[in-house]
């Protein structure tokens, strides 16, 4: 089952990269000295200031240190952040399967207080049926053995308590006309998958729109993207852009704030909610 605290440690350790850049820059200090004086390369003070590292309690002692942070009160209170920063996420044991530039987006998925996506090869993987996810699965990783699909699927359906926990975020999804009828399993599988978005989509935080084949060219022309929007102020929005074996995290203000505006067109160019149940309804009968 996820939890707070281990998806909050990826957030964690973001926040505690963010604060060592800002300490480091506001001393004039490269990254490059930075990483002399924990014994280590410019490359991995750039991963630790972008959160994608664990971090050594002393790593970051001597670095506040060379940054001249004295006072104990705000070392103290950064190293416990280090240690938070370090808490295993429960998608972990998924580590066999689980490439490592996804493990980052698992973490910040379960972080999240809202999540925005636009979707169109296929229905997006917190709203997918068991049977649904499989198939999906199975046509992604064709060598994969039966017993790594099965792990794969397990963890997408882990990944999808979220929208029903404590601390749900919102859940804004755009899917694409596309989704709804390219096939993944057969007839049987695909109404169901239909049927259960139909019934995930009265949840109080989720809101589904589809975007029709009817309306044409839209500004989703770039494909598919995640936006994902978090509670702690100090965390900037992320764009989340998946790749065929890797994927981008983009943070800086002009990027995201253009994902912004085409999210808002897109939701306003859709289907609304409650048309959008329709045609999911009407799309039934022709499976």
């Amino acid at each position: 089952m996820a939890t707070s605290e281990s998806s909050g440690s990826v957030v964690r350790r973001i926040l505690l990269g963010s604060q060592l850049r800002r300490l480091r820059e506001s001393r004039g200090i490269t990254r490059e000295a930075a990483g002399y004086s924990i014994r280590a390369s410019e490359s991995k003070i750039s991963r630790m200031e972008l959160g994608r590292v664990s971090f050594k309690a002393r790593d970051i002692e001597d670095l506040l240190t060379l940054y001249g942070v004295a006072d104990e009160a705000e070392r103290s209170a950064l190293l416990g952040l280090a240690r938070e920063a370090n808490v295993a996420g429960w998608w972990h044991s998924y580590g066999d399967v689980l490439p490592g530039w996804f493990q980052t987006y698992v973490g910040l998925e379960g972080a999240a207080s809202h999540i925005g996506v636009y979707e169109v090869q296929f229905i997006h993987g917190l709203l997918q049926t068991e049977d649904y996810a499989h198939a999906v699965v199975a046509r992604g990783q064709r060598d994969a053995c039966a017993s790594e699909v099965d792990r794969r699927v397990a963890l997408r359906l882990e990944r999808q308590k979220l929208l029903v926990s404590e601390r749900a975020p919102e859940f804004h999804a755009v899917l694409d006309e596309a989704a709804l009828h390219r096939p993944y399993g057969d007839a049987t599988v695909m109404r169901a998958q239909l049927r259960h978005l139909l019934e995930v989509s009265e949840q109080p935080n989720v809101t589904l729109q589809v975007m029709p084949f009817s309306f044409g060219g839209h500004s989703g022309e770039s494909g598919a993207f995640t936006m994902l929007r978090f509670p702690e102020p100090d965390l900037p929005d992320i764009v989340y852009l998946e790749q065929l074996t890797s994927a981008l995290y983009l943070d800086k203000r002009e990027e995201v704030t253009q994902y912004e505006r085409a999210m808002e067109r897109l939701r306003s160019d859709s289907l609304s909610p409650a048309k959008s149940r329709d045609l999911l309804r009407a799309r039934l009968p022709l499976l």
